[in-house]
Order: C-alpha cells, then structure tokens, then sequence
C-alpha cells in the first residue's frame, strides 16, 4: 500500500502494522493507525504491511523478534517504540521538505488524554456501569467546552467581532497535526465498540465534538486508514458476550 511521492530524496520507510481477523486488512490498533496518519499528512512516501499476530511470518521473527506492530523500518533501520517513532518522523521529516505536525497548544494534546481510559472502565463494566459512563461523559464535555473554546490564534483583538464560539476543524486549528493523531482513531473505537456493545452515543449536544469528527471523517488520511467497524466488534466481542 504506497503513499505519494513527495520527492526524489524520499528515504525508504516501510510501516508494519496490525493486521485484521483476515490476516490482511488493517487491524484495530489506535497506534498503528497513528503513525499511518503521521506519515500519511508527512507527505513522504511510504509502504505499509500488516502482520498477521497469529502466524507471524518467519522473516518477521528475524526482523523484530517478540516485537507487536506499530512498528517502522526506516532506510533500513529498526525502530520498535511507536512514541519515539513518532517523535524521530516529527524530527526528521521536518520543513522545508515534509510539514511540521506538531500543535501549537499544549492543551491540544492534553485534553483527551483521560478519554480512552474512560471508556474502557466503561465497556468492562458493561452492563453495571453508570458511574463509568458518567465519568466518559465528562471527558466528552471536557473535550467539547475545548473544541468550542477559541483558541488563542483566533481572537483578532483588532476586530470589533468578538467570537464566542469556535469554528475550527480540528483541536488545533485548521489542520490535522499529532494531537489529532493521538486522539482520533481512539474516537473512532469509543464510536463504534461504545454503540455495539453498550448502545452508547456520543450525545447529539456535544457540538464541538461531532463538528470534529465530521471533518475529521472527510480527510482521507484519517478514513482511509480506520479499521473496518468489524474489526473493532471482533476486538471488543469478549465485553459484548458478557451483556
């Protein structure tokens, strides 16, 4: 699965990933999904491979032996810790040639920081589990009064209009930078696992969230590189039997 061509300095980067129940499709792995984001946005060229978990193959073994994906064979070099992987590309694959990812406000990568954690005290406690929504609920909240929340960049202190609301796309503003890479695709499991099993939707008043994901869902670097919705059901299938 090749990405675009940035230039002809392009070094060689080969993604190994999760693979799904197939063996073939992309898994549900958050942090896979990540790093095929950061490099997708990089603009680089790149190849993916997914990796079986159940029959991993003998080549692998040798490459990372006891290693699980994400993780990155960059012009031939091993990396294996998907936080440093990251942290390597944001440095290495800087400007002029590749964009910079990083946000500008720390808050941006702060905000969802508790949300997963949430949900998954939530879907564990399926079905007695009303405080462990409540406490998801009010991660979502923190997340929306965010979202809503105009950042800095966009008060003009010259202009007599004074913005209440937000109306950027995404936590940082207009373009899709780490924070969203991080956050997202945990999103998109809270979504589809949260409603399978536990008939749980993000609530309709959380406006600034649902503003988010809809442009996030539009961009082909963040869609393009979901796990199918059954993947998520297959890996959360253990919590739907106990309901």
């Amino acid at each position: 699965m090749a990405q675009r061509q940035n230039s002809n300095r392009d070094p060689s980067i080969e993604l190994f990933i999760k693979a799904g129940h197939d063996g073939e499709q992309v898994g549900n792995c958050p942090f896979c999904q990540r790093l095929f984001m950061v490099l997708w946005l990089k603009g680089v060229k790149f190849t993916v491979t997914t990796v079986d978990m159940k029959k991993k193959p003998e080549e692998l073994k040798d490459l990372a032996p006891g290693t699980n994906p994400p993780f990155l064979l960059y012009n031939g070099t091993l990396k294996t810790d998907f936080i440093k992987i990251e942290e390597f590309l944001e440095q290495t694959l800087a400007p002029p040639t590749y964009p910079h990812l990083s946000p500008l406000n720390k808050e941006s990568f702060d905000v969802g920081a508790d949300i997963f954690a949430k949900f998954s005290a939530y879907i564990k406690n399926s079905p007695n589990n009303a405080f462990q929504e409540k406490n998801l609920l009010r991660e979502f909240k923190r997340l929306d009064d965010y979202l809503n929340s105009p950042l800095p960049e966009e008060i003009d202190h010259n202009s007599m209009q004074n913005i209440t609301v937000s109306r950027r796309k995404y936590l940082d503003g207009n373009r899709l930078t780490l924070a969203d890479c991080n956050l997202l695709p945990k999103l998109h499991i809270i979504k589809v696992a949260a409603k399978k099993f536990c008939g749980f939707e993000i609530p309709s008043q959380f406006t600034g969230v649902w503003r988010y994901l809809n442009n996030a869902y539009e961009r082909e670097e963040f869609s393009q590189t979901c796990p199918a919705d059954l993947e998520i059901e297959i890996a959360y299938n253990s919590v739907g039997k106990r309901r």
